[in-house]
């Protein structure tokens, strides 16, 4: 069995081959797991003895992992190939030693993550890996021991020093047409599920990319405009990323789909659209930017500002023309929205969310309604529902590009 200890080491990216290096576990596993198929997480366990925590994950074959330290909150990251997770609903959400919570999924095309918050500070003390009792798994341990805050800090450091970000934006191909370029990005995925509903088996990130491809559909049918999804699939993209990927086509409309929740808010339903904006419209739109900031650190991302390429006066003459056609696009779908979906008290709000920064591009976040209604999730979940508001979105769209191309000279997209 593989023992790897570590002690200092651990404030460095720690990088480690799971191997089958016992006697005749390599055929085991071979004749377990077949080249090229899927890894399989099977079970979790967490065990805490004394300053020590132990994380145990059963795998179906050996994999490589590279594990990290960050700080604001304490994390410990465990990046892996990617693994399909068959673990109970439950897991990670019980406080266990060192470690307070865990989540996983995946992370980018071909890779899975797991991001454990941590109760306080503590460092990767030990790796091994080990056949499972029936000689056909890998147990992968990840052994974690408490550290002091100095020391936490240097590793978290260390390991940001030698981890480099792997950018998970969409490669866009294709030959460039005239049409609108139109960008549609399914909020949250991989490992950050966003919101869910109450009964907890339904996830915001899935509901938002059924709804998201449901629209990019009806947008094509027409043959009007080129539509670019910032993820088509259960896949982590960045905040950073999803802008880049909407400037990186030039689009002409960048809408972002969501659906919150809200603790004990049953009351509390409706359509909501967004709008970017320095200072929020109000405190709840505040908040709600606040926690949709946040999704690059759930993931175990470290958020970083969009650099802009243009100077200071040419960029604030770019986003008070592109802010208005941003107001202007909200205020049809509002009024689109108005006649098929229950709409929330103040449709049409304004905060920083980050989503929303490209400065030269329109863009809207659309809360479809909140999870934890049940009347808004039975709405969200309704076949006949979708349907009326992706009709409803493509005409909105339709109407905002007619305008624009009115007001250019052009002929109107609309016949």
């Amino acid at each position: 069995m593989p023992v790897f200890p570590f002690t200092r080491l651990a404030r460095a990216c720690l990088v480690v081959a799971l191997v089958a290096a016992w006697t005749g576990h390599a055929h085991a596993a071979g004749e377990g797991a077949k080249a090229g198929s899927p890894t399989i997480a099977a079970a979790v366990a967490v065990e805490a003895e004394g300053a020590k925590t132990r994380f145990k994950v059963t795998l179906s074959k050996p994999v490589m992992a590279q594990v990290s330290l960050m700080e604001r909150p304490d994390r410990v990251i465990i990046d892996l190939p990617e693994v399909a997770f068959h673990l109970p609903q439950e897991a990670g959400r019980g406080r266990e030693g060192l470690i307070a919570s865990y989540r996983y999924g995946l992370f980018a095309p071909g890779r899975s993550r797991v991001v454990m918050e941590l109760t306080q500070p503590a460092v990767v003390s030990g790796m091994t890996t080990a056949p499972d009792a029936t000689g056909a798994a890998t147990i992968l341990t990840i052994e974690l021991s408490r550290a002091e805050r100095e020391e936490f800090h240097k590793a978290a450091v260390d390991s940001a020093a030698v981890t480099k970000e792997a950018s998970s934006a969409p490669a866009v191909q294709g030959p460039k047409d005239a049409r609108p370029v139109i960008v549609i990005d399914p909020g949250h995925g991989g490992i950050d599920p966003g919101a869910n509903a109450s009964s907890g088996n339904v996830y915001e990130k899935d509901l938002v990319l059924a709804f998201a491809q449901r629209l990019k559909r009806k947008l094509e049918e027409a043959g009007r405009y080129r539509i670019v999804m910032t993820r088509d699939e259960d896949v982590f993209v960045s905040l950073g990323d999803r802008v880049r990927a909407a400037r990186g086509v030039q689009a002409d409309l960048f809408i972002s789909v969501h659906a919150d929740s809200i603790s004990g808010g049953q009351e509390v339903r409706g359509l909501t659209v967004y709008t970017g904006a320095e200072r929020a419209s109000d405190a709840d739109s505040a908040r709600l930017a606040d926690r949709e900031n946040k999704a690059d650190a759930v993931a175990g991302v470290e958020s970083r500002d969009i650099p802009d390429d243009v100077s200071d006066i040419l960029m604030e003459l770019t986003l008070r023309e592109t802010r208005g056609f941003s107001h202007g696009f909200a205020s049809r779908l509002v009024g689109e929205f108005d006649s098929v979906a229950r709409l929330n008290k103040n449709p049409h709000r304004q905060a920083r969310f980050q989503v929303l920064r490209a400065h030269d591009v329109p863009s809207v976040l659309v809360e479809l309604g909140y999870l934890s209604s049940q009347k808004d999730l039975d709405l969200l979940m309704s076949e006949d529902w979708r349907a009326k508001m992706v009709s409803a979105m493509s005409v909105a769209v339709d109407r905002f590009f007619a305008a624009r191309f009115a007001r250019r000279g052009a002929a109107a997209v609309l016949p």
